[in-house]
């Protein structure tokens, strides 16, 4: 009953199919542009601003930009690493692309998973479910046989009050 099924969930395999590389590149891109625009905008505040206005506003942005680069490039990278990664997994198992696509998409490596995952799931419910039932008819037999070997012991009674020693007069 306490037991973590060991793969990942059918659901998130499921999702994980769903990804797309291309949209997560595009949408960083997306990303890049409008930094590129805030900071262009940033720049046309800075100008028209008299310099006893422009402070704290200019710092904050300042910060923002740098930090903002700084996330926006470790995204990028991470999702150049992740992508190695998925080539080098679906190259460990031997997956070969589709006719006129130049690598393995995430909808073909992990729709596979995600049925053997699911199949998977249903079976090892089942199996778990049918141990605990044998691990309560095991229970359940030791309970039985504790209760058959009682604790104590009944000795026969033996008369030896007055109705005994009429009774073994007459």
């Amino acid at each position: 009953e306490q037991c973590l099924f060991p793969l990942p969930e059918p659901q998130d395999l499921f999702q994980a199919s769903q990804m797309k590389f291309e949209d997560f590149q595009k949408d960083l891109r997306k990303l890049k542009k409008d930094l590129k625009a805030c900071e262009v905008e940033a720049g046309k505040v800075y100008q028209v601003s008299s310099k006893e206005h422009m402070q704290p506003f200019k710092e904050n942005m300042e910060q923002f930009i740098i930090q903002a680069k700084i996330d926006q490039e470790a995204e990028e990278n991470s999702l150049t690493e992740t992508h190695k990664c998925f080539l080098e997994t679906t190259a460990y198992f031997f997956m070969k692309p589709k006719l006129g696509e130049k690598e393995v998409s995430p909808n073909a490596f992990f729709s596979i998973w995600h049925e053997f995952s699911s199949d998977f799931k249903d079976f090892w419910k089942k199996e778990n479910k049918l141990l605990l039932q044998e691990r309560v008819k095991e229970a359940e037999e030791v309970c039985r046989q504790k209760k058959g070997k009682s604790l104590y012991k009944i000795k026969p009674r033996h008369d030896s009050g007055i109705k005994a020693k009429i009774s073994m007069k007459t």
